[in-house]
């Protein structure tokens, strides 16, 4: 029996993981890097453990500060959730020599799935369909191994998965930098930059199948999930059943799953990954050895607790009949929330989560690692939470977990809330046409597009502020927002929303409730009463339409959300600081992270797009790139320095004339 549970992770997976321990009366550990020590996770869990510093390779990588963390805790067992060091076969071992249980697979198990292009080779004796690879080696002729396979081709880590590592190829001119930026990516996300080159199916659909296999020699299939939408090859909505598969594929996809679990001895939860072309045909990708980050479709499908079954499993029951004869239950979507900017091209965002609240709607989970308060910094993944939606059909699923996203407030952070709300809404989507190449066809910027445009916010801001001016006045402070005695200037106050400004002018009329309200000089309606407001809400009737919106301030921003959406609206001060305005031609950093490379030096002639600065952020690299044609008249950063948003790293100047 398992007595007492290490849990070698971090965030929601952390705390998911802890949550079914203690429903099964098993104690817990967390362990915790420095910029985690008052995250969520922390708190569940019995007892905690510290891994002095920050970045990935110095905490949750180092198999033997957590080992020891599991020895000074009496700990028995380890669950290494995703990421990490779950598909670390030396980790698993060491694990068995300190005495302790790895909830997951044998080290053998992993060790033959670690190496990608191993792995499809045993698979294909096994009968599984597979993709043509080749490892990357210093040795390797990359043209000539590229041209083998044949174009496009994809540079992937061989260890490791999410995304990281990932480089799609078109020509041989773009390879051998794709491969070293994939190599750079690897090892920092996994802490090995081994890659190899697999043939590029173009927009397939992403399809896997959870296993789950005990120490008997069993394994079972539990269905299929879709995983097709994605971003930067990393998964950001996923369903089960796929609306594609039928009962037959079903079956086919199944059977393959299983064989594949069966030429590795599988034991524990696992996922077996295939491209389905456009022709129906699947292909082998990998076997991931671990929880996946998309199980709760599984669980909310099936009835069955996936996390219960890795700890039963490890404790060397058979495999139950609950999942032998499991059948599918309605239909379950799941989307993941990152904290980034998507009209900016996914870059990772930071700050603190002044709020953060998803409703409890029937058949809405939330698997969470972040509270209010929480602060979302550099060192890891951005995923904030999973909000999953279980219905009768898929339909139903869509339209609850659109609404619970709509609802939610989301405060301080920018996140990708919009559009996965855009993407659970659109006509093909919801006709279930979705492949990997469904954001390329599909602007995120126009799906992610807030429906009000943040003007009605903007006037809902203002008019808060001004009730929360009034209600602390100490003269007269009963009096309605806006209100004058005699006719006048209409009350002003101006607010950036992303690269737009908003100016909200409102004067109360003499008589009655009724609103003189322009935006941008523009009157919000034809006929406009303001029908309360306080310093958190304001109800506003424009052209016989009532509308409620609920205002969160915090100095020097105001949180606005209705029906017709939410804005973070930045206040305008009066006066501008004129040591704020950068100098002309300006590169100014997009996001808090390091410096991996610099490209150029001062005084180098460069051209409009040339890369001049490379930086990392949540182990993403990220191109900073010269605007125009000139030269490099400044570059204020190195290799390894660590660079705050809006921070000027370089300088380039137009040549005159």
């Amino acid at each position: 029996m398992i007595h007492k549970l290490l849990v070698a992770n971090r965030g929601e997976i952390a705390a998911r993981v802890m949550r079914t321990a203690h429903a099964l009366g098993i104690s817990t550990v967390a362990v915790f890097s420095d910029p985690d020590a008052d995250a969520p996770f922390v708190s569940v869990a019995d007892e905690a453990v510290r891994l002095p510093g920050a970045a990935p390779t110095d905490t949750y990588l180092r198999a033997d500060l957590v080992i020891a963390a599991a020895k000074a805790t009496g700990a028995d067992a380890v669950h290494p959730g995703y990421g990490f060091l779950s598909e670390n076969a030396q980790f698993a071992r060491d694990c068995a020599e300190a005495g302790l249980t790895f909830v997951g697979p044998s080290p053998e198990a992993i060790a033959s799935m670690g190496s990608k292009l191993e792995a499809k080779a045993l698979m294909e004796k096994a009968g599984v369909p597979v993709l043509p690879g080749a490892t990357v080696t210093e040795e390797t002729d990359l043209g000539a191994v590229a041209a083998e396979i044949g174009f496009p081709v994809l540079v992937k880590a061989a260890f490791g998965g999410g995304g990281r590592g990932m480089r799609v190829v078109h020509t041989p001119a773009e390879l051998a930098d794709a491969v070293d930026g994939a190599r750079r990516e690897a090892a920092s996300a996994f802490g090995d930059g081994t890659v190899f080159l697999e043939r590029f199916v173009v927009d397939p659909r992403h399809v896997e199948v959870q296993i789950l296999g005990d120490a008997h020699g069993d394994v079972a299939a539990l269905f299929e999930r879709e995983c097709s939408i994605q971003r930067r090859y990393q998964k950001i909505v996923e369903e089960s059943p796929s609306p594609v598969v039928d009962d037959a594929l079903r079956a086919e996809l199944g059977e393959a799953a299983v064989a594949a679990g069966k030429a590795i001895a599988y034991s524990g939860a696992g996922t077996v990954e295939f491209v389905l072309d456009q022709d129906g045909k699947f292909f082998f990708l990998e076997v991931n050895t671990r929880l996946q980050v998309e199980h709760p479709v599984t669980e909310l499908v099936t009835g069955l607790d996936l996390v219960e079954l890795q700890l039963r499993m490890a404790e060397g029951e058979p495999l139950p009949e609950s999942v032998t004869g499991a059948e599918i239950s309605g239909h379950a979507i799941e989307v993941r929330l990152y904290a980034e900017d998507v009209p900016a091209g996914f870059l990772p965002a930071t700050g603190t989560l002044h709020r953060f609240r998803i409703p409890d709607l029937p058949g809405v989970r939330v698997d969470s690692g972040v509270v209010d308060g929480s602060v979302v910094g550099t060192h890891y993944d951005p995923m904030l939470a999973k909000v999953i939606a279980h219905g009768r059909t898929r339909l139903d699923a869509a339209r609850t977990l659109a609404r619970a996203l709509r609802q939610a407030e989301l405060h301080g952070v920018t996140t990708n809330r919009d559009l996965l709300v855009g993407i659970l809404r659109e006509e093909e989507f919801l006709a279930g046409r979705t492949d990997t190449g469904y954001l390329t066809r599909h602007d995120p910027a126009e799906l992610g597009a807030a429906a009000g445009g943040g003007v009605r916010q903007a006037a809902a801001a203002a008019l808060a502020a001004q009730a929360g001016n009034r209600a602390s006045a100490r003269v007269l402070g009963g009096l309605p927002s806006g209100w004058r005695n005699v006719g006048g200037a209409p009350q002003r106050v101006s607010y950036t929303l992303g690269e737009r400004t908003l100016e909200v002018a409102y004067r109360l009329n003499l008589h009655g409730r009724g609103l003189d309200l322009r935006v941008d000089g523009e009157p919000l309606g034809g006929s406009v009463a303001l029908l309360s407001a306080s310093p958190d809400a304001v109800e506003l009737e424009i052209d016989g339409v009532r509308r409620a919106y609920a205002v969160h301030r915090i100095p020097g921003w105001s949180f606005v959300d209705g029906p017709d959406g939410s804005a973070a609206l930045a206040e305008v001060p009066r006066f501008a600081d004129p040591n704020a305005v950068a100098h002309a031609g300006s590169l100014l950093a997009p996001m808090p992270g390091s410096v991996v490379r610099v490209l150029a030096e001062a005084g180098a002639a460069v051209t409009a797009g040339q890369a001049l600065v490379v930086l990392e952020a949540m182990k993403m690299e990220h191109t900073v790139t010269a605007p125009v044609d000139g030269t490099v008249a400044e570059m204020n950063v190195g290799p390894g320095d660590q660079v705050d948003t809006g921070q000027v790293l370089a300088v380039v100047e137009e040549p005159e004339g």
